[in-house]
């Protein structure tokens, strides 16, 4: 197909993936990551009684048939190399971790796509997500020397996850739209919808769309409720007709987008193309508020593929 013919497909609306990074369980990347997807292999790993004792977990839980014992954590959440990023030690130490992978994806991601923002003249937007910061209760709550010596202004900027984008805004210099998105289990997937949206609206030139989950309990194990939405036997079977339950584990991944044609005249290496995104709302219609609504997952998923073309 010649470049002219493969150009006449498009109409200007469509979004280019020129780079990605990202950290999952058992995968340090996204490369390891697709093989592990390829190869069937399931990254949620039994937890030994040591473990899990070690992690703090209480005899009594141990016996329970309802506690599941299974870790999805990722490793070398210590590796965070602070001065690379103009962090001193005690200001890495009193970030949420997932301020601070999420601030090494962005990097790693703009890495794969060849570009130093030092040196990009365009405008760059960041749109990204995090949860709840566990560290904040698990780890610095605990630590009452820590809290002493700490400003407590400094302890919520490095845990509040209204801060996730524009610290990779400020530490990268990059001056498009920046803000962080909560949608709860959606808001990596509207972040990259409004990330499009920006570029095609020329809000900016490049954009970074991600989110992050790091779980610093997660090697405890979890308690099985029935009718909850966990797992009973610690796996997750996505789009399988045995699916039983979801597990919760920790990741993150980030990607930068360009429109398309930015991204061909600049002879960027071309993951992915998106032709199309949308968001919408279940309403009321569903059984309950935290419940997916199927009518409406369907109807978005109808008006993406409208807009698809």
């Amino acid at each position: 197909m010649s470049e002219e013919t493969f150009e006449e497909q498009f109409d200007g609306t469509e979004i280019a993936i020129v780079g990605m990074a990202g950290r999952f369980p058992g995968a340090a990347n996204v490369d390891e990551f697709w093989q592990n997807i390829r190869n069937g292999v399931d990254s949620i790993r039994p937890l030994s009684d040591e473990e899990a004792h070690a992690a703090g977990t209480t005899e009594q839980q141990l016996q329970d048939p309802n506690f599941i014992k299974v870790n999805s954590a990722l490793d070398e959440l210590d590796g965070f190399d602070a001065d690379f990023f103009g962090y001193n030690p005690r200001d890495a130490e009193i970030m949420d971790p997932q301020q601070r992978v999420f601030l090494e994806s962005a990097w790693t991601a703009l890495e794969h796509a060849g570009y130093d923002p030092a040196q990009y003249n365009g405008l760059v937007g960041v749109f990204g997500g995090s949860t709840t910061s566990s560290y904040l209760v698990y780890n610095l709550a605990t630590n009452p020397q820590l809290l002493k010596h700490t400003d407590q202004g400094q302890i919520d900027i490095g845990n509040g996850a209204d801060f996730l984008a524009t610290r990779v805004s400020y530490k990268f210099n990059l001056r498009g739209p920046s803000f962080t998105v909560q949608t709860a289990c959606s808001t990596s997937l509207v972040a990259v919808h409004l990330a499009c949206q920006a570029l095609l609206g020329d809000e900016c030139d490049m954009a970074l769309a991600g989110g992050v989950c790091v779980h610093v309990d997660h090697p405890k194990g979890y308690q099985f409720v029935d009718g909850s939405i966990l797992s009973p036997d610690g796996r997750t079977r996505t789009y399988d007709a045995e699916a039983v339950g979801t597990v919760f584990s920790s990741g993150v991944g980030v990607v930068v987008l360009k429109r398309l044609e930015d991204a061909l005249a600049d002879g960027d290496h071309i993951h992915a193309i998106i032709r199309g995104t949308a968001v919408s709302n279940d309403g009321s219609d569903k059984v309950g508020f935290p419940a997916p609504g199927v009518d409406g997952q369907a109807a978005v998923i109808t008006e993406a593929l409208s807009v698809a073309g």
